[in-house]
């Protein structure tokens, strides 16, 4: 536990008041939160750190000349250090004062060295074994610091890392008696020292956002921290180091091999897929994975509707010729019946969502739509089918933005629908779950509610017709969705999903006799990503085809299909098995139940509880003999394991086996560790059980949209109105300064008129507004109005912050989009102190506000004709401070814009900026500069729109008298316009 004990000292003193040993005595805020996501994982922390800084260092001069003499660090002062963009200004303010100061020597009487730098970002990291080290350095040089390394591992040491990279500069200027360089080279240097400023900031939210991706926790999503959690000061208690965080893999695990499948026949490329379906065709004479749709394929990533058949044993892949074939689609379901593979549903693009049933005829390899009778199936993709005889089930699925909770069969004999009657603990609405029937049961696990991931377990009894909820012992699985799920003798298995963490690189397992969980570890020698593939039982071998994600800066990516040996994985579990099956108890007791625990050892006692299920949420936690102890009401299932363990030990008293759950959890994660040595940790630290304790019940809070769905239904029912009305109501919604602001597609029913007065009212009270509004569809006109409907409130002035710049605007009258952001953090970190920029479509000062409040440009001229526009502008340069800076143009900017005059000009207008181009040109000084040409373009189109944006400017220019290269330097991808459309901005230099 030395590396707990080191970690909970470090973070100790970093979250206390007093300064650290570096000179400024506190860690640079632009990376506060990668290193609280660093420290929040359990197999690291940060020992030091610096976010990246351009300074001037006062140094002695070397005291020897002679090359052999070994190089000594020579001290030094700053004269001039920043963590963000140097301002030119300042720094030579200080290399050419006006009154020069009194010089600074060294020791030896001699003026010291002036040196310019630039150092990037470098954190050394402690790691608690090497294989964590080597994971994240591996993550850290795909991020861009390739000069990561591990810098000290061996037989008893600690194993440090170093995240870093060499974009870092270093250049004399002279000494403290005579600055060697002039003014104009400071500029420049300040100049490179600031892209390279950029650059570093780049890499390092590309570095945050790695480590988010591969299973490190946000920690402004962590809910560690309660109120009940304020024990005391734990930083002394080494216990309280472990948590319930996710762990790499280390070298006391046994990892499950995956072997890949190598394909001949068809390209590997084809089973590039996600959101496809597939079913096994297990005959005597035929062991093969028919796989039909999805998203991705060999050459350009498409919706598909290509069958294929995989035989595993060879890797033989070919393509099914069939006579016709369902549209292209993904989020379907595939399920055998006999010989007949039945598709349900999908999306066939993102507004055509279907209901439609197809059957593949798999001994003659025909296609045929099957025309259903019964009651009407609603459209749905991401939902979850099994089949039962011959009967084929559906729960829940998407459809555009309702989540769907109805379960349906399809008779596939009479071809007939049936929706089945609620019946039993009936499962929320989700989507991206998954179901697979065993015997005469239908069993399904997690996917998405629209607020939260989901855990829970459910059965379905095809008899009975009736759902219940089940518990079983073990470990219980990580909500997921988007995972895939099987069945292999007695046993339940679930693979990948979301959200991706080292969970999700688990192959959990529910062997249905014993009621048990338990799980594997597997070897992810690719890292594959199994999020929305297939799992495929043929004999003792699960085959998993597919799965990836599409990462707007990462891109996308693909799984390899691979094959692991269930039989092996069974065997590999058994002693988690034996384990569990000791501490099972035939009968749960009733009598309410507390454990009690010291209060040094409660916040790991509580990690416990709550990691195994063990803690009654629904009650609370209180103190007991003036605070010495900490009382945590549990389940039944607690009491009644605690209880029989409790016997189960009486043997080990004294022994020196008391101490063997230490020794067995050295190392772990509470994730790793069985249930049964969960009870032994707590009786080492000292747990006693009370029963028949009566414990004040907990006020449990409900989500914003729990309480405007009571509010709403309590409206509904006094007016009579349908419950359907209830499906309007919106799942998401966005917040503009104290404006809630409604999706357009809420509340359109024309019955909502009636009873909109309380409606409103009580829709804002639950999500706690001021103020709420619904929007609107943008006014197709050329000043792009906004037609948002405010629904409670006065008016629809709002002040929105933003990268501390003050945005205050008429939400009903002008557009703001939130998808910009990257842009207008863009903007503000280019270096234009000394610039004239001109922005032709300023609108409220999108753009013109961090030109002038972060990048502090010279001069802007703002260009606007949308009279509600201007008017906030006008407002919005007077309340940021930077109205002297800024002349606002009213009108068309093809008649008022300046000429001649911009070492700069952004053209921020979507869909196109076209029609101004020849006044951006107009606008540039003689000399040439900068234009940002904004445009909505398909993603298949960038360069040949990069090629159309050079030579149309260049052929403007020449017709405008002006002799410029025109070259297209950098096209920043903004976002997603819509689908397959990417908003771009194209920055164009001319010269």
């Amino acid at each position: 536990m030395e590396f707990e004990k080191r970690k909970a000292a470090t973070l100790a003193s970093i979250r206390s008041s007093v300064t650290d040993k570096s000179p400024k005595g506190f860690l640079d805020e632009p990376i506060l939160h990668l290193l609280e996501t660093i420290n929040h994982h359990p197999s690291y922390f940060t020992t030091s750190s610096c976010s990246g800084r351009i300074s001037i260092l006062s140094q002695p001069k070397p005291q020897s000349t002679n090359p052999s003499t070994k190089k000594k660090a020579r001290g030094g002062s700053w004269l001039y250090i920043t963590h963000d963009p140097a301002d030119p200004e300042s720094v030579l303010h200080l290399l050419f004062p006006p009154h020069p100061p009194t010089q600074i020597t060294d020791p030896l009487g001699q003026p010291s060295e002036l040196v310019f730098r630039f150092e990037p970002l470098i954190i050394a990291i402690e790691c608690k074994d090497v294989r964590s080290a080597q994971f994240l350095v591996a993550t850290a040089i795909s991020a861009g610091f390739r000069e990561s390394g591990i810098t000290c591992c061996g037989e008893g040491k600690r194993v440090i890392i170093a995240i870093r990279c060499s974009i870092r500069m270093e250049v004399p200027l002279g000494d403290t008696g005579k600055v060697m360089v002039s003014r104009e080279y400071v500029r420049f240097l300040v100049d490179v020292a600031n892209e390279k400023m950029v650059a570093n900031r780049k890499r390092t939210d590309g570095f945050g956002l790695a480590l988010l991706s591969n299973g490190f926790k946000n920690p402004d999503d962590a809910n560690d921290v309660e109120e009940e959690d304020n024990f005391e000061n734990l930083a002394e208690n080494h216990e309280s180091s472990i948590n319930n965080g996710d762990l790499l893999p280390g070298p006391h695990q046994d990892l499950m091999p995956l072997s890949t499948i190598s394909i001949t026949g068809e390209s590997v490329e084809k089973l590039h897929l996600w959101g496809h379906a597939a079913c096994t065709i297990d005959k005597t004479d035929r062991k093969e994975v028919i796989v039909f749709g999805g998203f991705g394929g060999f050459g350009r990533h498409a919706r598909r509707n290509e069958s294929m058949l995989l035989d595993p044993s060879c890797g033989t892949l070919k393509l099914v010729a069939v006579n016709e074939s369902p549209s292209p689609r993904l989020g379907h379901t595939a399920s055998m019946v006999g010989d007949c593979m039945f598709v349900i549903g999908g999306r066939a693009d993102p507004l055509n969502i279907l209901n439609d049933v197809w059957m593949l005829d798999i001994s003659k390899c025909e296609w045929s739509s099957q025309r259903c009778i019964g009651c009407e199936v609603p459209p749905r993709h991401r939902h979850a089918a099994a089949s039962i005889g011959s009967n084929v089930y559906i729960f829940g699925g998407l459809n555009q933005d309702k989540i769907l909770s109805s379960l349906h069969f399809l008779d596939t004999k009479n071809l007939q629908w049936k929706e089945i009657e609620q019946r039993g603990p009936w499962p929320c609405a989700r989507h991206s779950h998954d179901m697979v029937a065993y015997e005469s049961q239908l069993f399904m696990f997690g996917g998405y509610n629209g607020e939260k991931v989901l855990d829970d377990l459910y059965s379905f009894d095809v008899q009975s017709c009736s759902w219940k909820l089940e518990m079983v012992s073990g470990k219980w699985p990580q909500a997921r969705f988007s995972h895939s799920m099987f069945v292999y003798k007695h046993v339940i298995g679930i693979i990948g999903g979301c959200p991706v963490s080292q969970n999700c690189h688990d192959l959990v397992l529910l062997d249905l006799k014993h009621r048990l969980w338990r799980s594997v570890r597997l070897d992810f020698m690719n890292r594959e990503l199994l999020v929305r593939s297939t799992a495929s039982v043929i004999g003792d071998d699960l085959i998993v085809i597919g799965g990836g994600a599409a990462c707007y800066a990462f891109g996308t990516k693909f799984s390899e299909p691979v094959k692991i040996n269930l039989l092996q994985s069974l065997t590999m579990s058994e002693n988690d098995v034996k384990a569990s099956i000791e501490v099972k108890t035939e009968a749960s007791l009733s009598q309410p139940c507390v454990i009690q625990l010291e209060r040094k050892y409660a916040k790991l006692g509580k990690d416990i509880l709550k990691n195994f299920g063990w803690l009654d949420l629904e009650r609370k936690v209180y103190s007991h003999e003036k605070g010495l102890y900490i009382c945590f009401p549990v389940t039944e299932k607690l009491s009644a394991l605690f209880h029989e363990k409790q016997l189960l030990d009486k043997d080990l008293e004294g022994s020196e086996d008391n101490h063997l759950t230490s020794q067995l959890t050295k190392g772990l994660s509470l994730k790793e560790i069985s249930s049964s040595v969960a009870l032994n940790l707590l009786k080492e630290l000292g747990a006693r059980k009370f029963t028949n304790v009566a414990v004040e019940a907990k006020k449990v809070a409900k989500s914003p949209l729990q309480r405007m769905k009571e509010a709403v239904t309590s409206i509904l029912k006094q007016k009579g109105l349908p419950e359907e009305l209830l499906d309007e109501l919106p799942q998401k919604w966005e917040r503009l300064g104290d404006i809630v602001v409604l999706p357009v597609t809420s509340f359109k029913d024309p019955a909502w008129s009636s009873i909109s007065e309380e409606v409103w009212s009580a829709v804002a009270i639950s999500l706690s507004a001021n103020r709420l509004a619904r929007q609107g569809r943008v006014e197709a006109n050329g000043t792009r109005d906004s037609t948002l409907e405010i629904l409670v409130g006065d008016d629809g002035w709002v002040d929105h912050r933003e990268n501390g710049i003050l945005y205050s605007f008429n939400a009903t009258k002008c557009m703001f989009s939130w998808g910009n952001l990257s842009e207008k953090l863009r903007m503000g970190n280019v270096a234009c102190e000394n610039e004239v920029v001109v922005d032709l479509f300023a609108g409220i000062g999108y753009f013109t506000l961090p030109f002038l409040v972060r990048a502090k440009a010279k001069l802007v001229y703002a260009c606007e004709w949308n009279p509600h526009a201007i008017e906030a502008l006008r407002h919005n340069v007077e309340a940021n401070f930077v109205s002297d800076r800024c002349i606002i143009l009213e009108g068309d900017n093809r008649i008022n814009a300046p000429k001649g005059v911009a070492d700069r000009v952004c053209l921020g207008l979507i869909p196109t900026s076209e029609g101004s181009w020849v006044t951006a040109i107009q606008a540039l000084r003689p000399e040439g500069g900068i234009l940002h040409v904004h445009g909505n373009v398909k993603d298949s189109d960038v360069s040949s729109w990069s090629e159309h944006v050079s030579k149309s400017l260049g052929d403007i220019a020449r017709a405008e008298g002006r002799s410029w290269e025109v070259t297209v330097e950098h096209i920043e991808k903004v976002k997603w316009y819509a689908p397959r459309i990417r908003h771009l901005v194209a920055d164009v230099r001319c010269r």
